[in-house]
């Protein structure tokens, strides 16, 4: 049997600058790219090769030989292991450089644009406890520290509730304190796991697919209502739970649980049940209320989401003429903001309980222009839809990470609106559709949120207007 060759240790490397989704580029002696975590440009650093592959190297850092000036010290106790706030060794202004300089990058590389105004990024206050949604997994395997490893001391269980180890389905980092989401956040995390294990009540066995728990939702608000969701494996231990969840936390404003007895963990197609208090929490952005729920889609950092709103009905700017359309509308938070200015909006969207929240919002806050829809787009919009409901002045599209579905494309170009005003988490699949819309559609400007302190994540907008429309 032949051995797998091992890849060399390159010593004293100048790490150059930072690449897609937050990985430190830094090149052999002879050229050749190598991407490597943990990593921040000026560093110079050894790297051990792990993986070759065809244009580029994968490598592991070794050792830091001279830090970089932009290098910071990180706050939290599980950097490097936790998959999430890697940028935490790189200063702020930093990051803010490398996310407006990807945006520019996608847009030229992948869209093929270069003739646009890019408005400068819009930094966040608050860089901490920032998140309003956290999702973490129970685990009976959980990832072992090599701290862990190393004191060779035989652990009493193997219990975990925390994040997924990056590229590990199975196996989650259990974790002490989080900086992402305000207390009590890290206290319900904690104490639950501490009265799930002194009462026997087992965490989620990924291969065996057996387990009391597998996971926790905890979603907050600026006015700290508080929304707690479980899933459990099985309706044993329901109870148990959820009691001691009421009696050590009564300010939780909404405690709700489901059964899940499914391969994965994905909610929409499970019943949520209401065990305590409301079935929503309340989020107010510019004087409106908006309900959420379990299955809602909401932008996650609500101190950050007034600017990304302010943004994007600057780029629409609407008159009272217009018909506007807000698609993947979520609980229709866009649509009620730009609603005092247009004629109407009409939205659609896809999860049955946001359109549900949207028409109560709708009404709470006395607003009588907006039409929710629900269902697929790829299905929904179209001609008919538009000889219904009236032909789309202003377009504001929102998708997923994945972008929007070529049928979408297709049918938004058949529409022809006079703008479309794009935001998007991710600008690389913004810029894929872009490249599709500019040959009806001129790309006049962008402008970046940052939505996600020390994590390369970001939200763009993009104002487009017809070719057919005399600028």
């Amino acid at each position: 049997m032949m051995r797998k060759r091992k890849l060399p240790l390159l010593e004293n490397i100048l790490v150059t600058g930072i690449a897609s989704k937050g990985k430190a580029v830094a090149k052999t002696i002879d050229g050749q790219v190598v991407f490597v975590k943990g990593a921040v440009p000026g560093d110079i650093i050894d790297i051990q090769l792990i993986k070759k592959k065809k244009k580029y190297f994968e490598g592991k850092l070794k050792k830091i030989r001279s830090q970089s000036k932009n290098r910071v010290e990180p706050i939290c106790e599980h950097f490097g292991i936790c998959g999430g706030c890697s940028w935490q060794n790189l200063s702020y202004e930093n990051q803010l450089d490398f996310k407006q300089n990807e945006v520019k990058e996608n847009l030229q590389r992948i869209a093929q644009i270069s003739i646009y105004e890019q408005l400068p990024i819009l930094s966040a206050k608050n860089k901490l406890f920032y998140r309003n949604k956290l999702e973490y997994s129970f685990s009976s395997n959980k990832w072992l520290t090599s701290e862990e490893i190393a004191s060779n001391k035989k652990l009493k269980h193997k219990n975990a509730l925390g994040f997924h180890i990056p590229g590990r389905f199975d196996k989650i980092l259990d974790i002490n304190y989080c900086h992402l989401q305000k207390d009590p956040s890290n206290e319900i995390r904690n104490k639950l796991r501490r009265f799930a294990i002194e009462n026997n009540i087992t965490f989620f066995d990924v291969h065996k697919k057996t387990g009391d728990l597998r996971s926790l939702m905890i979603r907050n608000t600026l006015a700290d209502e508080l929304l707690v969701f479980i899933q459990f494996g099985n309706s044993s231990k329901v109870d148990d739970v959820m009691q001691f969840l009421i009696k050590e936390f009564p300010k939780i404003t909404s405690l709700q649980f489901a059964v899940n007895q499914k391969l994965n963990d994905s909610i929409y197609d499970l019943e949520v049940n209401l065990y305590y208090g409301k079935p929503f929490i309340t989020e107010k952005i510019n004087n409106l209320k908006f309900k959420i729920g379990v299955k809602s889609f909401f932008q996650t950092n609500s101190y950050q989401a007034l600017k990304l709103y302010n943004i994007v009905k600057k780029f629409a700017n609407i008159n009272n003429s217009d018909i506007v359309y807000d698609l993947y509308s979520g609980t229709g938070t866009i649509a009620q903001i730009l609603a005092d200015k247009a004629k109407k909006v009409v939205c659609i969207e896809s999860v049955e309980e946001a359109v549900d929240f949207a028409k109560e919002n709708a009404i709470n806050n006395n607003i009588t222009n907006c039409e929710f829809v629900l269902g697929d787009m790829r299905y929904v919009l179209n001609v008919e839809f538009s000889n219904k409901h009236g032909k789309p002045n202003v377009l504001i599209v929102d998708p997923p990470r994945d972008g929007m579905h070529p049928k979408v494309l297709e049918n938004i170009i058949d529409l022809s609106p006079e703008k479309i005003v794009y935001v998007s988490c991710n600008s690389a699949t913004q810029a894929r559709d872009l490249l599709t819309l500019k040959e009806h559609f001129d790309i006049i400007k962008s402008q970046a949120v940052d939505m996600f302190p020390h994590t390369f994540h970001l939200e763009n907008v993009v104002l487009l207007k017809s070719k057919q429309i005399i600028h």
